[in-house]
């Protein structure tokens, strides 16, 4: 990687390729689970109705910055805390909330590492975690979201990842070794 070339650039197929392949990776290696990735969609494209479920923010910081999240049911969420936990799990609890924070780090961390070798060195914020009823989640800034949906059974996941160059314009000053966020209890 040239850190002095300015003009790294990725493209939505890229991101698409590095959400793809992060996420079965997790799943197959993390929680012996096997998901079906569906076409690419767009924030723009997907319905905002006021959804209920969990999601997972992860803020991306560098020369390119932006935010990876993952969506789904609660009772989805229930079935990866059960398989990443080696336990039952049918109610939403800090276990579960704890599991879905650490995948979607895994997930985002492993996207970020992707498309690192195109945008340069970024850093990954702490994941923070919501769950309700009734609630929509955007981004303040004007940047679209690549949103790729993934299915198992009848249960259905949406990984979605908003990255662009940052407006500082500056590189990113994260040094090798840059320590991994612990997850926070919600």
């Amino acid at each position: 990687m040239n850190d002095t070339n300015t003009e790294l650039a990725i493209t939505p197929a890229d991101i698409v390729a590095a959400i793809k392949s992060a996420t079965v990776e997790v799943f197959a290696t993390m929680l012996n689970m096997q998901l079906e990735a569906g076409p690419m969609l767009t924030e723009k494209s997907v319905a905002a109705a006021p959804a209920s479920g969990v999601v997972s923010l992860v803020g991306l910081a560098g020369s390119w910055a932006g935010t990876g999240s993952i969506a789904c049911t609660g009772a989805f969420a229930c079935k990866m805390a059960s398989s990443f936990l080696l336990a039952e799990y049918d109610a939403m609890n800090d276990d579960v909330l704890d599991a879905v924070g650490e995948i979607s780090n895994m997930i985002v961390g492993n996207v970020k590492t992707i498309l690192e070798e195109k945008v340069g060195q970024m850093g990954l914020s702490t994941p923070t975690v919501i769950f309700g009823r009734n609630f929509q989640t955007r981004s303040s800034r004007n940047h679209e979201w690549i949103v790729v949906p993934f299915r198992m059974s009848d249960e259905h996941m949406f990984v979605q990842l908003s990255l662009a160059p940052n407006r500082d314009g500056e590189r990113s000053t994260l040094r090798a070794g840059f320590q991994m966020p612990q997850v926070i209890n919600f």
